[in-house]
C-alpha cells in the first residue's frame, strides 16, 4: 500500500532517518522543518498521513495538530506524533489535540509501519465516502450541518470484551464519565453473538480474552458484513507488540497500552466514536441522496432514470433466457382537468393514490415507475403480451371502480380513469424500442375512448 507521508521535524537527522525508513517501504515522503511549513504542505500537497514531531520552535506539534483538526477540509487527516516525550500526560495532551497516535522515540519500526498502513486504509475509506457525497451534490466541505460536532462522542454504545471482572468494572467506571452504555462479554462466543445482533459505536477488546485469542475475534469482526466497519480498540501489554502489529494489519482501529490510563482511554474512545459517527453520517447522506436520485419524490416510486436502466437489464435477460418481458405505459385520463378544477395539491394526491393502487395491482417482481407528469410505466419480467394485457385491463378496472378521496375534492370522491398501452417481446430489442411500441398502443387507447388497455399488434402474438 503506497501513500504520501509528510514527515515534520526541525532536526534534519531525524527527518533523514524517517525518510529513509519509509522510502524503503515504498512510501512517498514529503518533509517539513517547521509547523507553518507543515500546514502549508497539508493545504497544497494533500498528504495521506502526517508524522509530526512535538518539540519544535515557534509552533509546536500540539498546535499544528489542533490547526489541522480545525480545518474542515483536513479534519480527518491522520496525524501521528513521533516524539521523545514519554510522560502519560504528554500522550493524553497529544490525543486531545487530535492526534491519532503518540509514538515515543526510539520508535519500533514494525509498529510504525503497521500504524501508518492502518491509518492510510482508514483515510482512503473516508475519502471514498466524501467523494461519493461530493458526486451526489450533497457535500459542502462539511459546513451545512454535516460538520462533526466536537461533542458527538458521548453516550456511545460500547461492547467491552474482557474476561477479568475487576478490569471490566474499572473501564466501566471510566466510561461513565461520558455517559456511555457498556455491554460486557467475558468470552469470545458471547462477544460475537452481541456484535452480530446489536449496533455498537465501538468494540473494546483485550488481546487475550481468558484462554481465547482476541486477535482471532477481531479478524472475525472484520470478515463479517455486519461488523466490518465497527471500530476496534485493542488493549495490549508492552510485550504484546508483535501481536499488536498483526492486529493493526488485520484491521484493529486503535490500541491502548496497559496499565490503562483513564484520560488516555477516554481520549481514544472519543476519537473512535466521533470518527464512527461521522462515517455513518457520510454513508447515510450518500444512501439518502442516491435514493433521491433514483426515486420520485412525490410518489416514492422509482423514477425514469432507474426504470430505464432496469429495463436494459431485463432486455439482456431476454436474450439469455428467451423469456418474454412486457411494458405497460399508463397515462391518467384528463389529468389537466383535475389540476385546473381542484388545484395542484389535489392533482398530487391523485398521482400518489394511483401509484399506490398500481403497485398493489402487480406482482412483487414487477416494477412500477413514474416517468413524469401523469405518465407511469410498469415493467413485467417473464410476462407475455396476453398476460400483460390482462394486467393492464385489471388496472384500468381497479382505478375506475374506486373514486379517489381528496381533502379538497368532491364529496364521495373523484372518479379517475387511466389508459394503458401494452407491448411485449421475447426477442432481442433495445428497451427504448419496446417502450415506443407501448407508447403507440397507449395513443390508440386514448384515441379509442380512454379507460382501456390496448396492446401492440405484434406483441399480442407473443
Amino acid at each position: 500500500m503506497s501513500a504520501r507521508i509528510l514527515v515534520v521535524d526541525d532536526i534534519p537527522a531525524n527527518v533523514r532517518l524517517l525518510e529513509a525508513k519509509l522510502a524503503a517501504e515504498y512510501f512517498e515522503v514529503v518533509t517539513a522543518s517547521s509547523g507553518q511549513q507543515a500546514l502549508d504542505i497539508v493545504d497544497k500537497q494533500a498528504p495521506d498521513i502526517v508524522l509530526l514531531d512535538v518539540m519544535m520552535p515557534e509552533m509546536d506539534g500540539f498546535e499544528v495538530c489542533r490547526r489541522i483538526r480545525a480545518n474542515a477540509a483536513t479534519r480527518f487527516l491522520p496525524v501521528v506524533m513521533v516524539t521523545a516525550l514519554s510522560d502519560q500526560s504528554d500522550r493524553v495532551r497529544g490525543l486531545e489535540a487530535g492526534a491519532d497516535d503518540f509514538l515515543t522515540k526510539p520508535v519500533n519500526d514494525l509498529a510504525l509501519f503497521a500504524r501508518v498502513r492502518s491509518l492510510v486504509r482508514l483515510k482512503m475509506m473516508m475519502d471514498e465516502w466524501r467523494m461519493r457525497e461530493q458526486t451526489s451534490g450533497q457535500f459542502d466541505i462539511l459546513g451545512d450541518g454535516s460538520e462533526p460536532n466536537v461533542d458527538d462522542d458521548r453516550h456511545a454504545q460500547i461492547l467491552l470484551v474482557e474476561s477479568f471482572a475487576p478490569t471490566a468494572q474499572r473501564i466501566q467506571g471510566i466510561l461513565d464519565a461520558d455517559h456511555d452504555k457498556v455491554v460486557f462479554a467475558d468470552n469470545v462466543q458471547k462477544a460475537t453473538e452481541l456484535a452480530n445482533t446489536e449496533k455498537f459505536d465501538l468494540i473494546i477488546s483485550d488481546i487475550q480474552v481468558g484462554g481465547e485469542d482476541g486477535l482471532r475475534f477481531c479478524s472475525h469482526l472484520r470478515s463479517q458484513e455486519e461488523t466490518r466497519q465497527v471500530p476496534i480498540l485493542l488493549m495490549v501489554d508492552e510485550y504484546d507488540m508483535p501481536r499488536l502489529v498483526k492486529g493493526l494489519d488485520i484491521g484493529v482501529s486503535d490500541y491502548l497500552m496497559k496499565p490503562i490510563d483513564p484520560n488516555e482511554l477516554l481520549a481514544r474512545v472519543r476519537i473512535q466514536v466521533r470518527r464512527r459517527r461521522f462515517q455513518d453520517r457520510l454513508r447515510n447522506n450518500y444512501e439518502r441522496s442516491l435514493s433521491m436520485a433514483l426515486t420520485d419524490g412525490l410518489t416514492g416510486l422509482y423514477n425514469r432514470r432507474y426504470a430505464t436502466r432496469h429495463l436494459e437489464g431485463l432486455m439482456r435477460r431476454v436474450v439469455q433466457t428467451g423469456k418474454p418481458v412486457a411494458v405497460l405505459v399508463c397515462d391518467l385520463d384528463f389529468f389537466k382537468r383535475v389540476n385546473d378544477t381542484y388545484g395542484h395539491a389535489a392533482g398530487d394526491e391523485v398521482l400518489k393514490q394511483f401509484a399506490q393502487r398500481a403497485a398493489a395491482s402487480v406482482r412483487n417482481i414487477d416494477m412500477v415507475a413514474r416517468f413524469g407528469g401523469e405518465e407511469f410505466v410498469i415493467l413485467m419480467p417473464d410476462t407475455d403480451g396476453q398476460a400483460a394485457l390482462r394486467a393492464g385491463e385489471r388496472l384500468c378496472k381497479r382505478i375506475a371502480e374506486s373514486p379517489m378521496m381528496l381533502a379538497d375534492g368532491p364529496e364521495g370522491g373523484l372518479n379517475v380513469t387511466v389508459s394503458v398501452g401494452v407491448a411485449a417481446t421475447a426477442m432481442e430489442m433495445p428497451g427504448d424500442e419496446l417502450i415506443k411500441l407501448a407508447d403507440a398502443a397507449l395513443y390508440r387507447a386514448k384515441q379509442g375512448g380512454r379507460n382501456q388497455a390496448v396492446i401492440d399488434p405484434l406483441s399480442a402474438l407473443s
